[in-house]
């Protein structure tokens, strides 16, 4: 193993331990390093599913901050990768569905999120 690889995986991991608990500057600066590293320098995604769960980070930072345009868009992103393991990547989008349900059920943004996270969910 590199010690590259065990950085990234050491920032991944700790990112979902600050974000749970809701050391959102500690997880947000992880999230952009865990998707710095997960780019290669043409831009195509080398961890789809570790960017993923960095854009549902960064999505729970925002809604967390009151920012639902921005915490809908990193969720759709989140959503949207080529390469996902949709069981995986629904368990870990909950966390920014219960955020959004809380406090933004009545926006149109949030209600379209969360039908869309419902639809998935019937599809996996």
């Amino acid at each position: 193993m590199t010690t590259t690889s065990w950085w990234t995986r050491r920032d991944f991991y700790a990112m979902d331990c600050y974000r749970l608990l809701g050391e959102d500057r500690f997880a947000e600066n992880l999230a952009h390093e865990v998707i710095r590293a997960g780019t290669d320098f043409d831009g195509s995604e080398r961890s789809p599913m570790r960017m993923a769960e960095a854009r549902i980070t960064l999505g729970v930072v925002a809604a967390r901050q009151g920012d639902l345009d921005q915490a809908v868009n990193y969720g759709e992103w989140a959503l949207k990768g080529d390469r996902q393991s949709l069981p995986s990547l629904l368990m870990v989008s909950r966390e920014l569905a219960a955020i959004i349900n809380q406090d933004y059920a009545t926006e149109t943004a949030g209600r379209e999120y969360l039908d869309h996270l419902t639809a998935l969910t019937r599809t996996s």
